[in-house]
């Protein structure tokens, strides 16, 4: 989507933990977790390279799936299938915390999405099959929307690319108003 947008991002995965404090709600725990990555980010950077221009910007992400409790990505196969079965036939919730750092200044912004997804009905042979497709891990919830399990979404309320782990209308009107120094790039 950067690329897309004229936007030629540098891609640092982030090793921050994902422990999440107790007592807060899908909205606050993405946003707590996207804070997290930017800023574990912002200090490997800083400790290898601590001069950067003003149209620097760390973009992270975080998403959960909610569905009475946060679902994040699923653990095993077992855990897969329980979470497909878990959403069949029914909507969930899928939010999205952003967050925008200006590496070596105080400046942030966190902001969030929620998209509400709604699944059609579908077998087990066909949770089972998409389980052994691989694209389930590393995906919370278990699925890709943009993927093969995109058949089985009947219809969202809200941005799709929320549901992709990546809000870009919200980012994009985040950047434009409060970071217009890397907005000059946009196409």
């Amino acid at each position: 989507m950067l690329k897309e947008n004229g936007i030629e991002p540098v891609i640092i995965p982030s090793s921050a933990d994902e422990i999440l404090p107790l007592d807060i709600n899908m909205e606050q725990s993405v946003m707590y977790l996207a804070l997290k990555k930017a800023l574990h980010v912002e200090k490997m950077l800083l400790d290898h390279t601590p001069d950067f221009s003003n149209a620097s910007v760390i973009i992270a992400a975080d998403t959960i799936v909610y569905k009475g409790h946060m679902i994040g990505k699923p653990t095993d196969e077992n855990d897969a299938e329980n979470i497909l079965k878990l959403l069949r036939n029914t909507s969930h919730y899928v939010a999205t915390g952003v967050a925008l750092v200006r590496p070596g200044s105080t400046k942030r912004t966190v902001i969030y999405d929620v998209t509400e997804v709604f699944f059609r009905n579908y077998s087990d042979d066909e949770i089972s099959n998409y389980i052994r497709t691989k694209e389930p891990w590393d995906k919370a919830g278990g699925y890709a929307i943009q993927g093969a399990w995109g058949k089985h979404v009947s219809h969202i309320i809200g941005n799709y690319d929320n549901v992709m782990g990546f809000p870009w209308v919200k980012i994009k009107s985040e950047l434009e108003k409060n970071w217009p120094e890397v907005c000059q790039s946009f196409a």
